[in-house]
């Protein structure tokens, strides 16, 4: 029988955690010969967590409490790398957000299409979105700023089912401190995926402001900073020819290409391989749910 461990970061959304345990639960019936667990990295929530029951479609729920909040990106990080350094028995892994936003009823199809190769892990790519449109539009001016400077079109978040090789592969990566998607861009060179619509959350507003947008846009592109340095002296060369005669415009355009570096390479120190390897330091306690 297959093993899958879902990992899912949680931050004081308990309400929206519990619904997708029963959510994913409910889904698990129809998907045969899996033995599914759970591994639910709680960032220092500052609200108390209620008393939460193992579905019954889960071998295993272990809740891992950590004691300083680092954002979900990290929290991934850490449970990718735990399962890799604690040498957990399973065949693959699957990273999604507590909120709902990563819908529960597309595991089927990330399952099926994993397992159809078992070899290729599975993103989730984005066919369409539930935010209003001016985050739309923002966010498609990040993914054509990613793709400009990267020269790849990264379509998928955290929502995904990759294999137990690709997991251990990734947790040797500073880079995944910094950011999962960009990580998995980089470092795994074939991927598989399903056709994910992004859901609504199951309770409160969204957390995503155009200043984490930013944020998420700069970790994902500093992963590539040797394809953006390569980039802009590319395109600073071709300003410089095509404004030969207008010194202040080409001057103009090849100091924001600079900053732009220089801000790409300030965001790439968040990848730390190190700090990835310390952050059991982290670790407040681990509960197993057993009932």
């Amino acid at each position: 029988m297959k093993k899958i461990l879902i990992v899912i970061p949680v931050f004081n959304d308990w309400d929206s955690l519990s619904k997708l345990l029963t959510e994913t639960n409910n889904f698990m019936k129809d998907i045969n010969n899996i033995d599914f667990g759970c591994l639910i990295i709680n960032d220092a929530s500052t609200i108390k967590s209620p008393k939460i029951v193992k579905p019954s479609n889960y071998s295993f729920l272990k809740i891992i409490n950590m004691r300083k909040n680092r954002g979900a990106a990290r929290c991934i990080a850490f449970g990718i790398k735990h399962l890799s350094s604690e040498k957990k028995d399973f065949d693959h892994l699957i990273l999604m957000d507590g909120d709902g936003e990563d819908r529960p009823e597309e595991i089927k199809s990330l399952v099926k299409k994993a397992l159809n190769d078992e070899s290729i892990s599975v993103v989730a790519k984005r066919i369409k979105r539930s935010e209003g449109t001016l985050f739309q539009v923002l966010y498609q001016m990040h993914k054509l700023l990613t793709f400009i400077f990267t020269g790849k079109n990264i379509n998928f978040g955290n929502y995904s089912c990759i294999t137990k090789k690709d997991a251990n592969y990734l947790a040797t990566k500073g880079s995944l401190w910094s950011s999962y998607s960009g990580s998995v861009k980089f470092h795994i060179k074939k991927l598989n995926n399903i056709d994910s619509i992004r859901g609504n959350r199951y309770a409160g507003d969204s957390k995503m402001t155009l200043l984490k947008l930013i944020l998420h846009s700069f970790s994902i592109i500093a992963v590539f900073k040797r394809n953006v340095f390569i980039r802009s002296a590319i395109f600073i060369f071709l300003i410089s020819i095509f404004f030969k005669d207008i010194n202040s415009i080409s001057i103009f355009f090849s100091m924001l290409l600079v900053t732009f570096n220089l801000v790409i390479f300030i965001v790439s120190k968040r990848e730390n391989e190190q700090e990835l390897k310390d952050s059991y330091k982290n670790i407040e306690n681990i509960n197993n749910i057993t009932h």
